[in-house]
Protein backbone atom coordinates (compact mmCIF):
# COMPACT_ATOMS: atom_id res chain seq x y z
CA UNK A 1 0.00 0.00 0.00
CA UNK A 2 1.97 3.49 -1.41
CA UNK A 3 -1.19 5.53 0.13
CA UNK A 4 -2.49 4.43 3.47
CA UNK A 5 -5.63 6.03 4.73
CA UNK A 6 -6.58 6.56 8.79
CA UNK A 7 -9.83 7.41 10.47
CA UNK A 8 -10.07 9.54 13.05
CA UNK A 9 -13.71 10.05 13.87
CA UNK A 10 -14.58 13.44 10.77
CA UNK A 11 -10.61 13.64 9.68
CA UNK A 12 -9.03 11.41 7.43
CA UNK A 13 -5.42 10.91 8.11
CA UNK A 14 -3.49 10.01 4.20
CA UNK A 15 -0.12 8.90 4.74
CA UNK A 16 2.74 9.03 1.50
CA UNK A 17 3.94 5.33 2.52
CA UNK A 18 7.63 4.66 0.52
CA UNK A 19 9.85 5.91 3.48
CA UNK A 20 12.77 3.61 2.38
CA UNK A 21 12.29 5.79 -0.70
CA UNK A 22 11.90 9.25 0.92
CA UNK A 23 8.35 8.58 -0.05
CA UNK A 24 9.57 9.76 -3.54
CA UNK A 25 6.35 9.74 -6.03
CA UNK A 26 6.60 7.12 -8.27
CA UNK A 27 4.43 7.23 -11.31
CA UNK A 28 2.62 4.46 -9.18
CA UNK A 29 2.16 6.34 -6.16
CA UNK A 30 0.71 9.47 -7.93
CA UNK A 31 -1.95 7.73 -9.07
CA UNK A 32 -2.84 6.28 -6.05
CA UNK A 33 -1.93 9.30 -4.02
CA UNK A 34 -4.90 10.99 -6.62
CA UNK A 35 -7.48 8.40 -6.28
CA UNK A 36 -7.10 8.38 -2.51
CA UNK A 37 -7.91 12.81 -2.57
CA UNK A 38 -11.17 11.82 -4.74
CA UNK A 39 -12.23 9.29 -2.37
CA UNK A 40 -11.33 11.32 0.31
CA UNK A 41 -13.42 14.35 -1.38
CA UNK A 42 -16.35 12.07 -2.17
CA UNK A 43 -16.94 10.96 1.58
CA UNK A 44 -19.13 12.72 3.26
CA UNK A 45 -18.52 11.89 6.62
CA UNK A 46 -15.02 12.86 5.75
CA UNK A 47 -14.50 16.28 7.21
CA UNK A 48 -11.09 17.20 6.87
CA UNK A 49 -7.84 15.75 6.06
CA UNK A 50 -4.20 15.98 6.95
CA UNK A 51 -1.69 14.50 4.47
CA UNK A 52 1.71 13.88 5.67
CA UNK A 53 4.64 11.14 5.08
CA UNK A 54 5.78 7.94 6.57
CA UNK A 55 8.65 8.30 9.21
CA UNK A 56 10.89 10.91 10.11
CA UNK A 57 12.97 11.63 7.37
CA UNK A 58 11.06 13.15 4.66
CA UNK A 59 7.69 14.54 3.83
CA UNK A 60 7.98 13.34 0.37
CA UNK A 61 11.36 14.01 -2.01
CA UNK A 62 9.11 14.80 -4.70
CA UNK A 63 9.36 12.77 -8.04
CA UNK A 64 11.26 9.35 -7.94
CA UNK A 65 14.27 10.51 -10.04
CA UNK A 66 15.48 6.64 -9.95
CA UNK A 67 12.31 6.17 -12.12
CA UNK A 68 12.70 9.09 -14.09
CA UNK A 69 16.38 8.37 -15.21
CA UNK A 70 15.04 5.39 -16.32
CA UNK A 71 11.60 6.24 -18.72
CA UNK A 72 11.42 10.17 -19.24
CA UNK A 73 8.45 9.08 -20.99
CA UNK A 74 6.71 9.15 -16.88
CA UNK A 75 7.56 13.21 -16.54
CA UNK A 76 4.64 14.33 -18.72
CA UNK A 77 2.58 11.83 -16.68
CA UNK A 78 3.25 13.58 -13.86
CA UNK A 79 2.21 16.36 -15.17
CA UNK A 80 -0.88 15.65 -16.22
CA UNK A 81 -3.50 18.39 -15.78
CA UNK A 82 -6.43 15.97 -14.88
CA UNK A 83 -6.64 15.27 -11.30
CA UNK A 84 -7.01 11.77 -12.29
CA UNK A 85 -3.41 11.55 -12.49
CA UNK A 86 -1.77 14.82 -11.15
CA UNK A 87 -2.19 14.24 -7.43
CA UNK A 88 -1.67 18.05 -6.58
CA UNK A 89 -4.43 18.70 -8.82
CA UNK A 90 -6.04 15.93 -6.86
CA UNK A 91 -5.40 17.90 -3.41
CA UNK A 92 -6.16 21.63 -4.87
CA UNK A 93 -9.49 20.08 -5.55
CA UNK A 94 -10.40 18.58 -2.38
CA UNK A 95 -13.31 20.61 -1.27
CA UNK A 96 -12.27 19.86 2.58
CA UNK A 97 -9.55 21.56 4.57
CA UNK A 98 -6.14 19.72 4.28
CA UNK A 99 -3.36 20.40 6.48
CA UNK A 100 0.11 19.20 5.56
CA UNK A 101 2.33 17.58 8.84
CA UNK A 102 5.79 18.38 6.88
CA UNK A 103 7.24 15.39 8.90
CA UNK A 104 10.62 15.86 7.04
CA UNK A 105 12.22 16.79 3.94
CA UNK A 106 9.71 18.33 1.05
CA UNK A 107 12.16 18.40 -2.10
CA UNK A 108 10.95 20.16 -5.41
CA UNK A 109 7.91 18.12 -6.23
CA UNK A 110 7.06 17.81 -2.56
CA UNK A 111 7.42 20.76 -2.09
CA UNK A 112 4.72 21.32 -4.66
CA UNK A 113 2.54 19.14 -3.40
CA UNK A 114 3.49 20.51 0.42
CA UNK A 115 2.23 24.02 -1.75
CA UNK A 116 -1.53 22.38 -2.78
CA UNK A 117 -2.37 21.95 1.51
CA UNK A 118 -4.29 24.91 3.20
CA UNK A 119 -2.52 24.90 5.84
CA UNK A 120 1.55 23.88 6.52
CA UNK A 121 2.40 22.22 10.35
CA UNK A 122 6.14 21.56 10.35
CA UNK A 123 7.87 18.97 12.13
CA UNK A 124 11.59 20.57 13.78
CA UNK A 125 13.41 18.26 11.68
CA UNK A 126 11.30 19.29 8.39
CA UNK A 127 12.96 21.41 5.51
CA UNK A 128 12.36 22.89 2.21
CA UNK A 129 14.09 22.88 -0.88
CA UNK A 130 13.21 24.16 -4.99
CA UNK A 131 15.73 21.94 -6.62
CA UNK A 132 13.91 22.49 -9.94
CA UNK A 133 16.46 23.95 -11.59
CA UNK A 134 19.97 22.24 -10.29
CA UNK A 135 18.01 18.47 -11.72
CA UNK A 136 17.00 20.43 -14.90
CA UNK A 137 13.43 20.27 -14.92
CA UNK A 138 10.63 23.10 -14.98
CA UNK A 139 7.89 22.79 -12.35
CA UNK A 140 4.94 21.50 -13.35
CA UNK A 141 2.43 21.90 -10.50
CA UNK A 142 2.47 25.50 -9.35
CA UNK A 143 5.38 26.12 -7.54
CA UNK A 144 6.72 28.66 -9.62
CA UNK A 145 3.61 30.97 -8.86
CA UNK A 146 2.49 30.10 -5.82
CA UNK A 147 6.26 30.80 -3.78
CA UNK A 148 6.38 33.69 -4.78
CA UNK A 149 2.61 34.67 -3.64
CA UNK A 150 3.39 33.30 -0.12
CA UNK A 151 6.56 34.06 0.78
CA UNK A 152 7.33 36.94 -1.65
CA UNK A 153 9.33 37.05 -5.19
CA UNK A 154 12.50 37.71 -3.58
CA UNK A 155 12.33 35.51 -1.32
CA UNK A 156 11.25 33.04 -3.89
CA UNK A 157 13.87 33.24 -6.47
CA UNK A 158 16.61 33.32 -3.94
CA UNK A 159 14.94 29.62 -3.15
CA UNK A 160 14.46 28.45 -6.42
CA UNK A 161 17.50 30.05 -8.26
CA UNK A 162 20.16 28.31 -5.76
CA UNK A 163 18.53 25.27 -4.93
CA UNK A 164 19.08 25.75 -1.15
CA UNK A 165 17.66 23.92 1.55
CA UNK A 166 15.59 26.08 4.48
CA UNK A 167 15.06 24.76 8.16
CA UNK A 168 11.57 24.58 9.51
CA UNK A 169 12.12 27.77 11.67
CA UNK A 170 13.33 29.60 8.07
CA UNK A 171 10.00 28.64 6.66
CA UNK A 172 7.89 29.73 9.67
CA UNK A 173 9.65 33.33 9.91
CA UNK A 174 8.83 33.43 5.86
CA UNK A 175 5.27 32.53 6.58
CA UNK A 176 5.64 29.62 4.30
CA UNK A 177 3.99 27.33 6.91
CA UNK A 178 2.05 28.32 10.27
CA UNK A 179 4.02 27.37 13.03
CA UNK A 180 6.75 24.73 13.73
CA UNK A 181 6.29 21.67 16.64
CA UNK A 182 8.44 19.09 18.41
CA UNK A 183 8.44 16.02 16.06
CA UNK A 184 6.83 13.99 18.09
CA UNK A 185 3.58 15.89 18.29
CA UNK A 186 2.81 17.06 14.80
CA UNK A 187 0.30 14.26 13.85
CA UNK A 188 -1.35 14.66 17.08
CA UNK A 189 -1.04 18.69 16.53
CA UNK A 190 -1.85 18.31 13.02
CA UNK A 191 -5.27 15.98 13.79
CA UNK A 192 -6.26 18.57 16.62
CA UNK A 193 -6.17 20.82 14.15
CA UNK A 194 -7.88 19.04 11.59
CA UNK A 195 -10.82 18.34 14.24
CA UNK A 196 -11.74 22.20 14.96
CA UNK A 197 -11.85 22.26 11.06
CA UNK A 198 -14.07 19.19 11.32
CA UNK A 199 -16.01 21.07 14.16
CA UNK A 200 -17.93 23.55 11.68
CA UNK A 201 -20.81 22.67 9.41
CA UNK A 202 -19.50 21.19 6.52
CA UNK A 203 -21.54 23.14 3.76
CA UNK A 204 -20.20 26.49 5.37
CA UNK A 205 -16.59 24.97 5.18
CA UNK A 206 -16.59 23.96 1.67
CA UNK A 207 -18.41 26.97 0.52
CA UNK A 208 -15.32 29.70 2.48
CA UNK A 209 -13.07 27.52 1.31
CA UNK A 210 -13.45 27.84 -1.92
CA UNK A 211 -14.34 31.62 -2.22
CA UNK A 212 -10.81 32.29 -0.16
CA UNK A 213 -9.42 29.88 -2.69
CA UNK A 214 -11.20 31.75 -5.66
CA UNK A 215 -10.92 35.25 -4.27
CA UNK A 216 -7.13 34.92 -4.20
CA UNK A 217 -7.14 33.97 -7.74
CA UNK A 218 -8.36 37.35 -8.65
CA UNK A 219 -7.68 40.74 -8.53
CA UNK A 220 -8.59 42.48 -4.80
CA UNK A 221 -11.40 44.50 -6.44
CA UNK A 222 -12.96 41.61 -8.28
CA UNK A 223 -12.62 39.19 -5.22
CA UNK A 224 -14.11 41.79 -2.99
CA UNK A 225 -17.10 41.65 -6.14
CA UNK A 226 -17.35 37.76 -5.59
CA UNK A 227 -17.20 38.16 -1.82
CA UNK A 228 -20.36 40.38 -1.64
CA UNK A 229 -21.83 38.07 -4.44
CA UNK A 230 -21.86 34.93 -2.31
CA UNK A 231 -22.18 36.89 0.85
CA UNK A 232 -25.80 37.75 -0.57
CA UNK A 233 -26.37 34.37 -1.77
CA UNK A 234 -25.88 32.64 1.23
CA UNK A 235 -26.96 34.97 3.77
CA UNK A 236 -30.13 35.70 2.72
CA UNK A 237 -30.58 31.62 3.73
CA UNK A 238 -29.63 32.34 6.90
CA UNK A 239 -32.10 31.21 9.97
CA UNK A 240 -31.60 33.24 13.07
CA UNK A 241 -32.47 31.03 15.34
CA UNK A 242 -29.44 29.06 14.30
CA UNK A 243 -27.15 32.18 14.29
CA UNK A 244 -28.48 32.54 17.96
CA UNK A 245 -27.27 28.77 19.08
CA UNK A 246 -24.27 29.05 17.23
CA UNK A 247 -23.48 32.54 18.75
CA UNK A 248 -23.54 30.75 21.81
CA UNK A 249 -21.72 28.03 20.97
CA UNK A 250 -18.96 30.20 19.73
CA UNK A 251 -18.92 32.08 23.15
CA UNK A 252 -18.39 29.29 25.05
CA UNK A 253 -15.97 27.98 23.37
CA UNK A 254 -14.15 31.70 23.57
CA UNK A 255 -14.43 31.22 26.82
CA UNK A 256 -12.61 27.45 27.23
CA UNK A 257 -10.12 28.94 25.03
CA UNK A 258 -9.17 31.77 26.93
Amino acid sequence: MLVKVERHDAVAVVTLNRPEAMNALSSAMRAELAQVMRDVDADESIRAVVLTGAGERAFTAGLDLKELGSDTSKLGDANAGEAERNPVKAVEQCRKPVIGAINGLAITGGFELALACDVLIASQNARFADTHARVGIMPGWGLSQKLSRMIGISRAKELSLTGNFISADQACAWGLVNRVVPTADLLSTCIALAQDMASIEPRMTTAYKALIDDGYALAFAEALALEGQVSRAMNGKVDARQVEARRREVMERGRAQG
